[in-house]
């Protein structure tokens, strides 16, 4: 099977930076996705375009989610626009992007809606936020051929590095890049199941800045303010198994044990981790590149790099071995034949 190479794609906060630049935006832009963070960033940056700030309490209607009509929205763009260069009507929370039902529209008002959007008034710049978007809706595709749609999805690495940068330098601090890896890596930032966003790299930021007495963030500062979370901790608990440091690995087992962390959430993440290890292993030895890999597994090539570093320290049959050790756990705890916190401490043991 031949595999495509795959270019790292422009991430939405780069495009929209290039369409508000050469003004070809509007009238209408639904703005999504799970970086809740850039999708606000992103509105601010068309009211800062197009609204005169003199003139912002009169050029800038803002609507509610659930508040919101037909009627509000034709209302907000039909009204003259003062001194700006648009009017800017704003829709928050707007949930019939999302493909689901709002209280304020009958399936009639939703379908005039897809109409109203296909006419908006060239003077006016609606702008639609929500968590996510159904791509198979007759609105999504109305504002797609109308207008534009960004979904501000995870950045890359050297995103978020660069954002991270970004932050240290506008408060006249540094780090090292060994110190910035260990902060993402710890943050739990690009973990499969984390809800971690920008939001909350930016708090842990901000916890830094404050914590470190000096110019320079050191590897102290981080792990004094970021907690990260339980992926962050059992891979880091693979990563001393691998090396031999199994003490550390048991001091890391108690720890997240005794803090209450559920056991079959850990041993569904070893599992999860393993599988992942052994996937990259086998994509590697068929002599896949870093962007062919990340093509067929589908996740973040920040996993990949990390599942690499593993993967190189076993054999393709060691790792089949652990996974079938970890699925022999597994049932043994089921079945009572051992008692939990005895059965991980003897996988560590055994592997």
């Amino acid at each position: 099977m031949a595999y495509r190479k795959q270019t790292e794609k422009e991430h939405a906060f780069q495009t929209i930076s290039k369409d508000l630049k050469a003004d070809k935006i509007g009238p209408v832009v639904a703005l999504f996705g799970r970086e809740q963070y850039l999708v606000h960033w992103a509105a601010e940056q068309i009211v800062e375009k197009y609204i005169n700030p003199a003139c912002k309490e009169m050029d800038l209607s803002i609507l509610e989610g659930e508040k919101t009509s037909l009627d509000s929205i034709k209302e907000s763009c039909e009204t003259f626009t003062m001194m700006s260069a648009k009017r800017v009507v704003l829709i928050k929370s707007f949930s019939l992007l999302e493909g689901s039902k709002m209280k304020t529209f009958s399936e009639d008002e939703e379908a005039q809606l897809i109409e109203y959007i296909k006419k908006v008034p060239s003077e006016c710049m609606v702008i639609l936020i929500a968590n996510t978007a159904d791509k198979r809706k007759k609105l999504y595709k109305a504002i797609s051929e109308n207008g534009q749609t960004y979904e501000f999805n995870l950045l890359s690495e050297r995103d978020l590095i660069s954002f991270i940068e970004k932050r240290f330098r506008a408060s006249k601090k540094m780090a090292k890049p060994s110190v910035i890896h260990e902060f993402v890596n710890n943050s739990g930032y690009f973990h499969k199941e984390a809800t971690y966003t920008l939001y909350n790299l930016e708090n842990d930021i901000k916890k830094m800045i404050a914590y470190s007495e000096g110019e320079e963030i050191l590897l102290s500062d981080v792990l004094a303010t970021v907690s990260g979370n339980l992926e962050t901790s059992v891979f880091a608990m693979l990563d001393a198994i691998s090396v031999g440091r199994k003490n550390e690995a048991y001091i890391l087992l108690n720890s997240l044990l005794t803090s209450g962390e559920n056991l079959y959430m850990i041993l569904s993440l070893i599992a999860s981790q393993f599988e992942t290890i052994l996937e990259v292993k086998e994509l590697k030895e068929e002599g896949k590149n870093l962007a062919e890999i990340q093509s067929i597994l589908q996740i973040h090539e920040f996993r990949i790099k990390k599942a690499m570093s593993f993967a190189d320290r076993y054999s393709i049959k060691s790792l089949k071995r652990i996974l079938i050790k970890v699925y022999e756990i597994d049932r043994s705890i089921k079945t009572g034949l051992l008692e939990q916190s005895l059965a991980l401490e003897l996988f560590i043991a055994q592997i």
